[in-house]
């Protein structure tokens, strides 16, 4: 108890107690001792009493009172009363601020913000640009179900994936030459919190972006032929001086060669949404066709060896596949130093099956992990110009299984290898038994 409500108490104590024994004195005066400290103690109830009704009445009161003056217990429990009155008023006056901000934060932001309640899934809150964007009107759109008011948006099955579930890109239900992309985010326990963003604009931009690529790499293909045929022309026999700068010309346009070839592969797979041409691959002849292209690269400076534990085939595009894992293969070379070993593996995966490409090579530290498959990135320049890569392989890998529903997982240590592994669903399967394709 703090020091100025323990003195009130002791205060009260001592009032209480001079009462009662001024009640006796008097009493014993006139010769009635209990009837006058009976009468006493009623007063001092009724008194209490009183005070105690002051103080409801404050409680109750929606007007600020300021506390009476005075020492006794119930002037410090008024005084309590007025000072946590206060900070309540406090309390809610910056929870309003803040409330205000958060609402004007909301309306100033270009995405719509609709929270949704989870069980329900019914419309609690949402942004201005929620009406722009989905069509929200308020106040009828409140309490509103959410997946039936943004009809023909396919929101059904993408909730029900809850907080797994992807980014979504969709037409605009007002526009529909405008892309939104949705996300769905826990907002609590009960709450679920749908973010849609407008992204008809970079789309637009990653459209050009491609169609430049395509372009500028289709164009370099006329000139990058002519300066080979000069160049295959030169004999350094004629002027052994020049052999040294005719073979690294030739070097040189030849990697200039392969990267416009993965530029055109690879603006030609992020123009596709699905394959145009699905077929049983059979998986045999192209390990065998991944191990010759894998000596050929070696050179005899690493032992290669293939395993097929899994013994199916699959059912995708031939040519992509074999772009896919010839990529897996000539990196595994590039990036092992000469005496190591590569490994490629086919075995099961569950219901569906894995090819993994096993190297003893450098490896890749962890921080690079979840950046490989971006076009152009390389996790050591120097060593990546020494072996002639053009950063566009895993790039390039990964738009092909994502083609087949596949994925690729990468596992590294530093020093001691790396495990790059293309996995595929059941779907993709094929026993070779009966060689039926999938349906």
């Amino acid at each position: 108890m703090p020091p100025r409500a323990r003195s009130a108490w002791f205060r009260t104590l001592g009032m209480l107690a001079v009462v009662l024994a001024a009640a006796v004195a008097v009493g014993v005066a006139i010769g009635y001792p209990w009837p006058v400290l009976a009468m006493a103690a009623l007063a001092v109830v009724a008194w209490h009493y009183w005070r105690l009704r002051r103080v409801l009445l404050r409680l109750t009161a929606r007007q600020r009172m300021p506390p009476p003056r005075g020492d006794g217990v119930w002037n410090e429990l008024d005084r309590l009363l007025h000072r946590t009155q206060t900070e309540m008023r406090g309390r809610k006056r910056r929870l309003l601020e803040m409330l205000r901000a958060y609402r004007a934060a909301a309306a100033a932001l270009p995405d719509a913000i609709v929270v949704a309640d989870r069980d329900t899934q019914r419309i609690v809150w949402f942004s201005e640009a929620a009406g722009p964007l989905l069509g929200l009107g308020y106040p009828e759109d409140i309490g509103a179900p959410l997946v039936a008011r943004l009809q023909p948006l396919p929101l059904a099955g993408w909730m029900a994936a809850g907080q797994h579930a992807e980014p979504l890109e969709v037409a605009s239900p007002l526009n529909p030459g405008a892309t939104l992309s949705l996300r769905l985010i826990p907002y609590s326990e009960s709450l679920w919190l749908l973010v849609a963003r407008d992204v008809s604009r970079l789309l637009q931009l990653e459209q050009m972006r491609r169609d430049f690529v395509a372009n500028v790499s289709h164009e370099l293909r006329t000139p990058l032929t002519v300066v080979h045929g000069y160049l295959d022309m030169l004999d350094p026999a004629d002027h052994p001086e020049w052999a040294p700068i005719v073979a690294e010309m030739q070097r040189q346009s030849q990697r200039m060669t392969q990267l416009v070839e993965d530029l055109l592969t690879l603006s030609r797979l992020e123009s596709q949404d699905s394959l145009p041409v699905e077929e049983p691959v059979a998986v045999a002849p192209m390990l065998g066709t991944l191990r010759r292209e894998a000596a050929a690269l070696s050179q005899g400076r690493h032992e290669v060896s293939i395993e097929d534990e899994a013994e199916v085939d699959l059912f995708g595009s031939n040519k992509e596949l074999h772009s896919a894992f010839s990529n897996l293969v000539s990196n595994a070379v590039r990036y092992t130093p000469a005496g190591g070993t590569i490994k490629v593996r086919f075995r099961r995966e569950g219901r569906g099956v894995a090819l993994e490409v096993i190297d003893s090579g450098y490896g890749i530290p962890a921080s690079h992990l979840p950046r490989v498959t971006e076009r152009f990135y390389r996790v050591s320049n120097s060593r990546s110009r020494e072996s002639g890569g053009t950063g566009l392989g895993l790039a390039i890998v990964k738009h092909v299984l994502n083609l087949h529903q596949g994925r690729l997982e990468v596992s590294s240590e530093v020093g001691h290898g790396s495990t790059f592994a293309c996995v595929f669903g059941a779907e993709r399967v094929i026993e070779r038994e009966t060689s039926e394709v999938p349906t």
